[in-house]
């Protein structure tokens, strides 16, 4: 568990920021679906990093398992995304702007004023 929040907000990153091999492992994965916008393919393709990272047990692969590793995330992105692209809802889309701000009221309620929030 991470008692320091500030290093917390840190290793999870921020909304729509893209994941690299060199970013940290996350604490979880955001839902893409029924967005306004729709989720890109660089959204995509972070989540689905972040699903083989939190799968693997690897931040960052050993050379001998970083073509595997890509592969992985490759073919996760293209599941997602046919995913995605299939189901259906009557829900009204999401809107990111509004999302985005119910996510920094809770973390306001759940840390205080004086925590950097990331979202």
């Amino acid at each position: 568990m991470v008692r320091d929040r500030a290093a917390l907000v840190e290793w999870t990153g921020t909304a729509g920021e893209p994941a690299s091999l060199e970013s940290p492992m996350c604490r979880n994965i955001r839902t893409l679906f029924n967005f306004d916008p729709p989720a890109t393919d660089e959204e995509i393709r972070a989540a689905s990093l972040q699903f083989v990272r939190k799968l693997s047990g690897f931040t960052r692969p050993s050379q001998a398992n970083e073509a595997a590793f890509e592969q992985a995330v490759e073919e996760v992105s293209g599941a997602a995304r046919r995913l995605l692209d299939h189901l259906v809802t009557h829900a009204q889309p999401r809107y990111r702007e509004v999302e985005a701000e119910r996510a920094r009221a809770r973390s306001l309620a759940r840390f205080g004023p004086g925590q950097r929030n990331s979202r």
